[in-house]
């Protein structure tokens, strides 16, 4: 099961664009397989080109990626989120990941230190560094949350809304299949009425036979009767069939108007 599958992915998108441009956080969905399902939004140079573009700095990150749940703090010295896009059941279908946001003014030693360590140009990091956001812990706990909040809404109640397109569907499909087997069962009572009309001409004519014979014939007779009986048994099931099938035939064009 994928995202995909049931999202409207353009709506998915705006409320990840809208939340980035109205918030300054960094924001990217990934679906259960990691991959990219959206565009990311707010990407910061520090990050994406400098952090991540250099081989030690990709290690981090991706380690911090698998382990980082929440918010939490990156290896780089910002802040980062994690957040499971569930449904109902717990299944999960992918991450809101992001952040790249400084909680505070930054001690540029630090980062300094960071970029030796990491191979990186030190005033290119710190040039870089100067143009990310700075938000207060609590600023970016609220951000990251209402995303959160947000997207899985959305995704759920996309995801109930597509389970009842389909189950409304295979209840048409079943209602057609139900009203063709009522056709079927109707062409089958006339058959019926067909072999009972037969066995009322048949039961007759041995009536005749078994007066004519006589006293040779009064067995022939109790046959004949119970022959005759049995035809108007059909006939009378064949009518109840026949209005049965009648009352579900409306009932079915009525689920189907």
């Amino acid at each position: 099961m994928k995202i995909q599958d049931f999202c409207d992915m353009n709506k998915f998108e705006q409320i990840m664009k809208n939340w980035a441009g109205s918030t300054g956080l960094a924001t990217v969905a990934v679906g259960a397989d990691g991959k990219y399902i959206s565009d990311c939004y707010n990407f910061t140079e520090f990050c994406i080109d400098l952090t991540r573009g250099s081989a030690e700095g990709k290690k981090r990150c991706e380690q911090c990626d698998r382990e980082g749940h929440g918010v939490y703090p990156c290896h780089a010295g910002l802040v980062d989120f994690g957040i499971p896009i569930t449904l109902e059941d717990g299944t999960v279908l992918g991450s809101i990941i992001g952040g790249q946001v400084l909680p505070e003014n930054p001690d540029e030693e630090k980062f300094r230190q960071t970029a030796r360590e990491l191979g990186i140009d030190e005033d290119k990091y710190i040039k870089a560094l100067k143009k990310v956001n700075v938000k207060t812990k609590e600023q970016i706990d609220a951000s990251a949350n209402l995303l959160g909040d947000v997207i899985n809404m959305f995704v759920r109640a996309s995801y109930a809304n597509w389970k009842n397109e389909n189950l409304v569907g295979e209840l048409k499909g079943g209602i057609t299949k139900a009203a063709e087997q009522i056709e079927e069962a109707t062409d089958k009572t006339k058959e019926i009425d067909g072999y009972s009309k037969r066995q009322q001409i048949l039961a007759l004519n041995a009536s005749i036979e078994a007066a004519r014979a006589g006293d040779q014939g009064k067995g022939f007779a109790v046959v004949a009767t119970e022959v005759q009986k049995l035809a108007r048994d059909m006939a009378t099931s064949s009518a109840d069939i026949k209005k049965l099938l009648g009352e579900l035939h409306v009932t079915i064009n009525h689920l189907n108007q």
